[in-house]
């Protein structure tokens, strides 16, 4: 190889390996900000189902609410390694519109807390299947995909298990 063709080979080499993203740069801000909903989202349910934990009157629906908290932290935990490496802050407790409805849910007792708290269950598993869904579809980064479809698929279960529940009081 002659001289030139060294510089031109190294040039274009240096040229095709700027054009491709580096691991620090490689995440989406869509991949970003379904992580920062999906943690909100463990946190609004990890909330609302310890206070269900406490008040639901309803055997199953204690039961559920237990289930809620223990895999939502999981999902957490699962989520974390991404949250760590994205540069993410987590959320630590329910957003606002959450908060309120754990307010509005602290007033009630009974079955009437039991039928609030699953149709809430039904309607939060209902809009964030909808986002993993959408997430799994979208992304790019496939060790973030596996995690985003095992999400899916405990969401998806949630929902089905709210809604038969909900059906049943």
């Amino acid at each position: 190889m002659t001289r030139t063709t060294q510089i031109v080979c190294c040039a274009v080499l240096s040229f095709a390996s700027s054009l491709m993203p580096s691991k620090a740069t490689a995440q989406s801000e869509d991949d970003k900000k379904f992580l920062a909903v999906a943690a909100q989202s463990d946190q609004n349910e990890i909330a609302l189902s310890k206070l269900a934990e406490q008040k639901a009157t309803n055997p199953a629906v204690k039961a559920f609410a237990e289930k809620m908290v223990t895999e939502h932290t999981q999902m957490t935990a699962s989520m974390k390694p991404f949250v760590d490496a994205w540069g993410l802050t987590p959320p630590t407790g329910p957003d606002a519109d959450h908060q309120k409805e754990l307010d509005k849910l602290s007033g009630l007792s009974g079955n009437d807390f039991d039928k609030a708290y699953m149709k809430d269950m039904v309607s939060d598993h209902s809009k964030a299947l909808s986002e993993f869904t959408k997430e799994a579809k979208d992304t790019k980064d496939a060790k973030f995909r596996a995690a985003v479809l095992k999400g899916k698929t405990a969401v998806a279960a949630h929902k089905n298990m709210a809604y038969d529940l909900e059906k049943k009081l």
